[in-house]
């Protein structure tokens, strides 16, 4: 479904709803108690989204003086309540307070800007110097992030099974390139066209991180919210585009379900089809690509996830053959028949996925 403007109603969470629904369910009220409040705040959340959308939501012009390609970042604190977007307790160019959870939110904004100008010369979210909104401490022990199609939103976790969640800066980076996605190929949120938003997001949260600690594909961890899990729970992050399907395995919140191939892809009706499960398959493909002509993974592999993204033949409702197809397309067209071109044709011929 698109529309006003063209563009999706976009409400993405980074903990998958099949996490949040297992600790739903689990006996001890410590564990299963924010996860239902966080369930159900998710819900209303989503809800707010689509009558946003419906109704228009108001158009949001850089302020006045602000200089191009520069990020303007605003953080408000919730003090642990649901408005939006709170109170303001940091501008742009403002000295850090005592607050860690506002300061790394601030430096997570300020790191996915910067990968995007430096990398890729795209002036902030909307490629039009869009500013950037984000609230923490929103809630009583949320266990989620979010983009809700305007701003960032940040939970405190339980502590019990998610810590803070402004820690990871891939998980920041993941979130706003959600909004990267709304403004450009605006993949609908369902099925492979959904699991390709939510790896997209993955892609370029994991290169956030990789730039900002100047690693090369082979150094880097290749995890999504690695720091994220508790110190009780079995596991080293959310997802791993190195091995999906490893990234935890634990008595309480179960095995990662991510597959790795189109072998195991699942076929659910949970999960807008799955788009959290199966963005596993073309993480993996990226992460293969990415390894295979080594360096920093942002610059060769990245350009050509990212011409993909922006180039306008990407459709809204896209399968992972579509979008593997214009990968190497992109390839040719950017590098030649060359070492990049190969290492995408096997990067997908991998994992499983045909290109045309």
């Amino acid at each position: 479904m698109t529309t006003n403007g063209g563009l999706e109603p976009v409400f993405c969470t980074i903990v998958p709803p099949h996490i949040l629904d297992r600790l739903a369910r689990n006996e001890d009220p410590a564990l299963s108690g924010p996860a239902r409040r966080s369930l159900e705040r998710d819900a209303m959340e989503r809800t707010r989204r689509r009558l946003t959308t419906v109704v228009g939501a108001p158009a949001v012009a850089p302020p006045v003086g602000k200089q191009a390609e520069q990020p303007h970042r605003t953080i408000y604190d919730a003090h642990h309540g649901t408005g939006l977007p709170g109170r303001k307790v940091r501008g742009e160019g403002q000295k850090p307070g005592g607050d860690a959870t506002v300061n790394r939110a601030y430096s997570g904004l300020g790191a996915t800007f910067e990968l995007y100008l430096k990398a890729y010369a795209r002036d902030s979210i909307d490629g039009a110097g869009l500013p950037l909104d984000a609230t923490v401490h929103y809630d009583e022990k949320y266990n989620n992030a979010f983009w809700n199609g305007e701003q960032m939103v940040f939970g405190d976790g339980d502590g019990e099974i998610f810590l803070d969640f402004t820690i990871p800066v891939d998980v920041i980076g993941h979130e706003l390139t959600h909004g990267v996605t709304q403004h450009t190929a605006n993949l609908e949120y369902f099925g492979q066209s959904g699991a390709l938003n939510e790896s997209v997001s993955d892609v370029f949260g994991s290169l956030i991180k990789q730039y900002t600690l100047g690693q090369t594909a082979a150094e880097a961890d290749w995890l999504i919210g690695a720091g994220l899990l508790a110190p009780s729970v079995t596991g080293i992050a959310l997802r791993s585009m190195k091995a999906p399907g490893t990234a935890y395995d634990d008595d309480v919140l179960g095995k990662d379900p991510q597959p790795a191939t189109m072998e195991d892809y699942v076929r659910t009706s949970s999960d807008n089809g799955g788009v959290h499960i199966n963005s596993g398959i073309p993480n993996h493909a990226f992460h293969l690509a990415a390894t295979a002509l080594g360096g920093h993974a942002w610059e060769k592999a990245g350009q050509i996830w990212y011409d993909v993204l922006t180039g306008g033949e990407l459709k809204d409702d896209a399968l992972f053959a579509d979008f593997a197809t214009l990968t190497v397309k992109a390839a040719r067209e950017r590098y030649g028949a060359g070492d990049e071109l190969q290492a995408v044709q096997k990067a997908w011929e991998q994992v499983g996925v045909r290109t045309l």
